[in-house]
This record gives C-alpha cells, structure tokens and sequence, in this order.
C-alpha cells in the first residue's frame, strides 16, 4: 500500500510531520506532497493560470507553490511513479466543523483525492493553540486501519475532527452530521503605513446549530468526531418541486 499525505498548513508543518511520523507504524510506502506554504482557506482552488513549481525537500516528500488541491491532483495524475491508494489530509491546526468544510484545504485535499478515485480522510486538531497532535495522530492511524478493513462506499470522505487533549482523555468516537455556524464577523478595516485601507477577513461566525448529533456538539463533550461528506451538491428532495416551479416559466 502507498499512501499519499498532504494539508493545507504547508509542507513543515507540526500537525503533517506527526502524521507522516504515525503513519509510518502502518505504511512502508509514504509520500508527502503539500503546499509550500500556508494556503488555509484555499478550498478546492486549482492553479490554472501558471505553471507549479515543485521541491522535493527530502526524499518522499514534496513541496508545491500551489493549494492543497493542486498538490493532490498532481501527484495522483502523473508526478509520482507509482500512484497511492489512500490520501489522508492533515492534520490541521484547528478545527474543520459544520460550514468549515467549505473553505478548507485540509478537507479540499482529501475531497480531490476521492474525486480522482481514492479513499480519503481529512483529520484536524480542534483547540485554541494546538498542542496534542500525537493524539491527532494515533487517531489517524486507527481509522486508517479500520477503513483498510472495512472499507466504505466509494463516494464518501470522511472528516474527522479530534479534540485537542490526551489520548486517554478522549471520550471515543462518534458518527456525527456537520452542524452550522452563525454568519462570519464582519471584516477587519485598518490602515498601511502610507495611509491606504485594508482589509481582513472577519473570523468564523460562533456555533448556531451545535446540539446533539452534530459534529461541534460531539468534540465539544471530547467525542472524536467522524463526519462522512460527499462531493456530490445536489439537493435531490428539491429536483421535483424545482421542476414544478420551473412549470411556472
């Protein structure tokens, strides 16, 4: 088996070199290929207006001038000689709950990945100013064994989100939905030393539906959650009422 590491964080990251560091318990076969950089928030984004530039910066793992998407897709579409057959995304620093999702470049990595036809698991560190990424990572190692085992439906990713505490302190693992945050904070104005504006993005709006089930609720009571998502957007319950008030055209 080969696996295929990647995030969003950058190629030296703390939270990817405790992944690769566990997974080398399990894996013989490992190769890194992640951003250069920080690109957090980069979403599914592919570079398409340049070319990528890549360094390798040791043996097996490679650094990219581009997203984590970028990263995945070109190692699965030709830049490595053998392809993998698992990616795992990771891990983060900081949470990837409910509408995070959707911004991500940890849970992006692992979305390409399955798009291009391999099992995926992102995993993040939940927590202020994480610390515990070996708990992240043994984690990590035992759902990759379970999912080697018992391996799920070909479409589905899993997000896994780990509370940032001791092993031995997490209250185990939980199947649980995205739950759904409060509109984000209003963006930051200020002022560059010759006087011009600028702007910053507003932080994360706080949790609105965190209850029970949801993933924000299970890691809030030190649940490992695991959240199975899917690439495909539809919302089948509305293609038939659609089709009804597109009648009305």
């Amino acid at each position: 088996m080969r696996l295929l590491l990647s995030n969003d964080d950058g190629c030296h990251a703390p939270g990817l070199n405790a992944l690769r560091q566990a997974m080398s318990q399990i894996c013989d076969d490992i190769v890194t290929v992640a951003p250069d950089r920080n690109r957090s928030g980069a979403s599914n984004s592919l570079t398409l207006e340049r070319p990528l530039r890549i360094r390798q910066a040791e043996p097996n793992l490679y650094c990219v001038d581009g997203t984590p998407t970028d990263c995945v897709h070109l190692a699965t579409t030709g830049l490595l000689d053998v392809e993998a057959d698992m990616v795992v995304s990771g891990i983060n620093a900081g949470a990837n709950l409910g509408d995070d999702v959707l911004y991500s470049g940890t849970v992006a990595a692992a979305t390409e990945g399955r798009s291009l036809g391999l099992p995926a698991i992102a995993i993040s560190l939940v927590g202020e100013a994480c610390q515990h990424y070996d708990t992240a990572a043994r984690v990590a190692v035992q759902v990759v064994r379970l999912l080697l085992a018992n391996p799920l439906p070909p479409d589905t990713i899993l997000n896994v989100n780990v509370p940032d505490r001791a092993f031995d302190e997490l209250a185990g693992y939980k199947s649980a939905r995205l739950g759904n945050r409060h509109r984000a904070e209003p963006l930051v104005e200020q002022l560059d030393p010759r006087g011009r504006p600028l702007y910053w993005i507003g932080a994360a709006g706080s949790e609105a539906d965190a209850g029970p089930g949801t993933d924000f609720h299970a890691v809030a009571h030190g649940w490992v959650s695991v959240t199975p998502i899917q690439t495909d957007l539809t919302r089948h319950a509305s293609i038939d009422p659609l089709a009804e008030w597109l009648d009305n055209l």
